[in-house]
């Protein structure tokens, strides 16, 4: 029996520097899933490569047979969504809570909407508690390997990464322009100490 090729998920939480792994692996060579309705902007000056029935994973999941093969971006608290009947390789991005939230926080500014209404404390507390309940999800799916990056060493050291990225994913890919689709200049939102 030919064993199946893993659909390459790129997950985390919003503004965690998912955009910028989809960026990587689809320079590298890996097709992305994404039907471009969610264009650049100011936040994403490099675009989004997000796929929109991705948030209808709990109820469609007939585009996961396209996928194989390819690169899709499913955020964090979709992936317990996934069914288990494929493998998946899952770049899970991790970024400083304090930068996440205030990435959001300036992206709403930025377009004129107003947050959640929960302190940034709050927001970090679930947020932290999100995560650990995924990362236990995971742990209990053989079919999903898993590999953690952090989004600061991720952008500050592109050459290190990039080999480790390539090497987990298990297929050929031009590690010369995952590296060239790395700039340091968007890490914006900087946490301090």
């Amino acid at each position: 029996m030919t064993e199946r090729e893993p659909v390459y998920v790129v997950s985390g939480l919003p503004r965690s520097g998912t955009s910028l792994a989809m960026q990587m692996l689809h320079a590298g060579g890996i097709p992305a899933v994404t039907d471009g309705l969610r264009t650049q902007d100011d936040d994403n000056p490099r675009g989004y490569f997000e796929f929109e029935r991705v948030k209808q994973l709990r109820t469609d999941k007939a585009w996961l047979d396209d996928a194989a093969g390819k690169a899709v971006k499913v955020i964090h608290l979709l992936l317990m969504e996934l069914p288990d009947d494929r493998p998946y390789r899952v770049v899970f991005m991790q970024r400083d809570l304090r930068e996440v939230v205030k990435s959001q926080s300036t992206m709403l500014a930025r377009s004129g909407r107003a947050g959640g209404g929960l302190p940034p404390e709050r927001l970090m507390a679930v947020y932290e508690q999100q995560l650990k309940t995924v990362d236990a999800w995971l742990a209990a799916r053989p079919g999903f390997g898993v590999m953690r990056v952090p989004y600061a060493e991720l952008v500050r050291d592109p050459g290190g990464w990039v080999p480790t990225i390539a090497d987990f994913l298990g297929r050929p890919l031009d590690r010369a322009a995952m590296h060239e689709a790395v700039d340091p200049a968007l890490h914006r939102n900087r946490a301090q100490g």
